[in-house]
């Protein structure tokens, strides 16, 4: 029996090596890291060393980098209160503070009037398409795009951006705020007034060592040329199902995008049965974004591109990470076109 292939690095990635070590060593630091004594200076003095190398992966030295328990707390943090103005292609936890009053074109652009009153992502988990940010937005979903591309926040153009550890092979639990320097929000947590007075609780230690090992791996693996490689894999595997089915639809196709996504129409089959038919073949997809699993709708990130509600419920994500063979996404494209031939003579 083959092992089961992972196409959902979108939704989450596999923890680094790098990570793991990061994690058990930090297990054996004893101190809070508000305390004063030697064992709380000591914890201090891990996770200041942790938030440098954080900000040193994303181009933002300089800026202040607030801990949170992922890029959901960051948005709310960034976004409560602010009556900002968004698009329908934003992830949820975006989405959840803003009104989406800006319009999205047929290849995923997002146009915004006023930057200062935006919020805008940089890539999109469903389809991968990248945005151009104009200078001055306001607040920026980099989750997605942080160590897939290449980037810096200090040349990015905006006031802040959510980071979550999970998305680049850092644990769960763990992510950030980066605020420009100069800039403050109100906290939502209140009490002991740690980080900055931004965000109240003890911090959590262990993930934030994770999170700066993975991003510190990241960032060399963006260097070294590993994420191109996975471009090419994804193009083989676009051009595999493509070949198998020609009326499939490659959302996003020719746009700039994320070099490890694929976001797949198949006319006349659901999303979700696909999900369910290759997850029994041994393969992870999804049918858009993790944090929407479970609700039987059309994507509305597909829906504001202009495609009918149809055709958006019988969209898939596949989303490779490095590692991931030609031989595999061929074999997976297989897999995937015998099962849509039998489906499409199910419902002839």
């Amino acid at each position: 029996m083959r092992p089961r292939l992972y196409l959902d690095w979108n939704a989450t990635t596999p923890l680094r090596a790098e990570a793991k070590a990061a994690m058990v060593a930090a297990m054996e630091v004893v101190g809070n890291p508000s305390s004063v004594h030697a064992e709380g200076r000591a914890a201090k003095a891990l996770m200041e060393q942790s938030r440098a190398k954080i900000a040193a992966a994303l181009g933002a030295e300089g800026a202040d980098i607030i801990f949170t328990s992922g890029a959901t707390e960051a948005a709310a943090l960034a976004l409560a209160g602010r009556g900002l103005s968004s698009s329908a292609v934003e992830h949820e936890a975006v989405a959840a503070w803003c009104a989406a009053d800006l319009p999205t074109d047929a290849k995923g652009a997002v146009h915004v009037a006023e930057p200062s009153r935006s919020a805008l992502q940089l890539a999109n988990s469903e389809t991968g398409i990248l945005q151009t940010l104009p200078e001055g937005i306001a607040v920026s979903d980099l989750t997605q795009a942080f160590g897939k591309v290449p980037f810096a926040f200090n040349w990015l153009g905006c006031d802040m951006g959510l980071v979550s550890a999970h998305k680049l092979g850092g644990p769960k639990g763990i992510g950030a705020l980066v605020i420009r320097r100069g800039l403050d929000v109100t906290a939502q947590l209140r009490g002991g007034g740690q980080e900055m007075g931004r965000r109240a609780g003890t911090e959590n230690l262990i993930g934030i060592a994770g999170f700066a090992a993975a991003a510190e791996a990241a960032a060399r693996d963006l260097a070294n040329g590993v994420w191109e490689e996975v471009a090419e894999i994804r193009n083989i595997l676009d051009s595999a199902l493509s070949a198998a089915a020609n009326n499939t639809i490659s959302v996003g196709k020719g746009a700039n995008r994320l070099p490890n996504t694929l976001c797949l129409i198949a006319p006349g089959w659901k999303g979700e049965t696909q999900v369910m038919a290759m997850d029994l073949a041994g393969y992870a997809i999804s049918a858009g974004s993790a944090c929407s699993s479970g609700k039987v709708r059309a994507s509305r990130v597909l829906t504001a591109m202009g495609y009918d509600a149809a055709l958006a419920g019988q969209a898939i994500r596949l989303s490779l990470g490095p590692g991931i063979g030609r031989e595999e996404v061929e074999r997976f494209a297989e897999n995937w076109a015998a099962a849509y031939a039998k489906a499409r003579a199910r419902a002839a």
